[in-house]
């Protein structure tokens, strides 16, 4: 009977030995782990562009999905110029100015965790920024840009609810793998201090970043910083602090990368048209870290997802209802084939380009009595190539602002200044176009209109963009009405909308009789 007993047991004790065998093992802490971010930067469209093939805020919730699947330690990075400029801001929807009011929404709607100041949010109105602030669900950083009322500085902070803390300087933020290894990753996020918006006060980058992240460094596995601001300051950067992990860059609506030292430095097409994804591997063990970057173009390969598609579904609709009150029709092509317009940045403040061109050629279209026509290139927003087909959209979006033209007799002095000047804005906003029967002779440094010096004691019938006589722009102070050189300012006409009243509506309507 003993026998039979300890053979019983002998063989109960084998079968749960090969039941455990079965079963998987808990996995060991093996002192490394993955981290996944998907960068993107200087979005400020919501939908597709390039006739639906190109970017796309519910791609963008698609990729984070996807790589989130394989990865649970997945984070969606926003770095910077979200809110403005947009051909959205320009428009109303319960009695207010959007103003960046959509892309919050898809952004929360897309699963954004982190994001930063970039220069244009603070281009709309200090309530317009609260605004946007109290709707977003993201967790901010801000390590050097912080929210001036009055005398008093303080860090931007939701006010919806008491218990919100403020934006931090620093974010940690902790994770954990599958087979139980943690990390801590800190964060620096910082902007250029370019725009001096009244309510906005500011300290230097890079003194800044290099306190914070000594403040950091011996409390994390990593250090992360999330920048809006040029390419060379990045690599300052880098070079300062060798031991960052990771610069997630913005600013240059261009894709960048580049490696200082160990330091690698990523920016995405603007516009959503790709995302940088970075992944952070770091061994705790052996107290290293492996950055590996990859640029992932966003297009019709990738999948629309049909949450955010939802979304910004519904903000297509309230935009397309308010630009058909204007005169427009969003989708209809102006420009079936040809070569992309250049609307860059870069380009469009420092010479002229076929958009430029399209752009002065409808203005004196609009105004024929005009006999030179101006325009500054910071009207001009897009910062983009617009490969046809080239819709009205595309129009609306290259000068978001919009604004009407203005007719004027303007003397010759007064001309010749404002010609000089814009050519001295070379590299910025008050860069000047005009028409092609106007030119400069660099040879005698004079103006000359349909081939005659432009007389400086002749008054000159000459149509600009009505911004211009603000006195606004960069160095153009003087243009305004109350300057003796205007010797007349003429009334728009009466009926909205026209062509001289807006001056997209003016474009559309030329390249609709060029394109006949």
């Amino acid at each position: 009977m003993k026998h039979i007993l300890r053979f019983t047991c002998l063989v109960l004790l084998a079968g749960t030995a090969s039941c455990s065998a079965l079963r998987k093992a808990p996995a060991k802490d093996d002192g490394k782990i993955e981290v996944v971010f998907v960068q993107v930067n200087d979005v400020y469209e919501i939908a597709p562009l390039a006739g639906g093939r190109e970017g796309g805020m519910a791609r963008v919730a698609t990729l984070k999905k996807q790589y989130q699947q394989r990865n649970p330690n997945t984070f969606l990075v926003m770095a910077g110029d979200f809110l403005s400029p947009s051909v959205y801001n320009s428009l109303q929807y319960e009695g207010k100015r959007i103003r960046g009011r959509q892309m919050v929404e898809a952004m929360n709607s897309a699963g954004t965790d982190l994001a930063i100041f970039g220069n244009h949010e603070f281009d709309i109105s200090e309530v317009e920024l609260q605004d946007r602030i109290n709707e977003s669900d993201f967790q901010w950083i801000s390590s050097n840009a912080f929210h001036k009322q009055g005398n008093m500085v303080a860090p931007f902070a939701k006010t919806t609810a008491s218990n919100q803390p403020p934006f931090p300087k620093t974010f940690i933020k902790e994770v954990k793998d599958k087979d139980g290894t943690t990390a801590r990753i800190g964060f620096i996020g910082l902007v250029l201090p370019f725009n001096k918006a009244s309510f906005v006060n500011y300290t230097d980058p890079l003194s800044t970043a290099k306190e914070l992240y000594n403040s950091l460094k011996d409390s994390v596995d990593a250090v992360v910083a999330l920048t809006h601001q040029f390419i060379a300051d990045d690599r300052l950067l880098a070079k300062e602090l060798p031991g960052l992990a990771v610069i997630l860059g913005g600013h240059e609506h261009d894709m960048r990368l580049e490696k200082v030292g160990n330091v690698f430095i990523t920016k995405a097409h603007a516009n959503a048209k790709s995302a940088y994804v970075v992944k952070l591997d770091i061994n705790k063990k052996k107290h290293k870290l492996n950055v590996d970057p990859k640029l992932v173009y966003i297009n019709e390969k990738t999948a629309i997802d049909s949450s955010t598609n939802t979304v910004v579904q519904k903000w297509v609709d309230i935009a397309a209802k308010s630009y058909s009150l204007s005169g427009f029709d969003a989708n209809k092509v102006v420009i079936n084939s040809g070569k992309p317009l250049n609307g860059l940045e870069s380009a469009v403040r420092s010479g002229n380009t076929n958009l430029t061109r399209i752009i002065t050629a409808a203005m004196a279209d609009a105004v024929p009595e005009a006999e030179v026509v101006i325009v500054n290139a910071g009207s001009i927003r897009v910062d983009d190539m617009l490969p046809p087909p080239v819709t009205q959209y595309d129009i609306l979006r290259s000068l978001p602002f919009g604004g009407g033209i203005k007719q004027v007799d303007m003397k010759g002095s007064l001309l010749v200044k404002t010609l000089q000047q814009g050519k001295a804005n070379k590299g910025i906003g008050g860069f000047l176009h005009y028409n092609e029967t106007l030119a400069f002779n660099e040879l005698n440094n004079t103006w000359t209109l349909n081939g005659n010096t432009v007389d400086t004691a002749r008054t000159y019938r000459v149509a600009l963009s009505d911004f211009l006589l603000t006195g606004g722009e960069a160095n153009l102070g003087y243009l305004t009405p109350a300057n003796p050189g205007l010797v007349k300012v003429y009334d728009a006409p009466a009926s909205e909308p026209n062509v001289q009243t807006d001056i997209r509506l003016a474009i559309v309507r030329y390249l609709e009789k060029r394109e006949k």
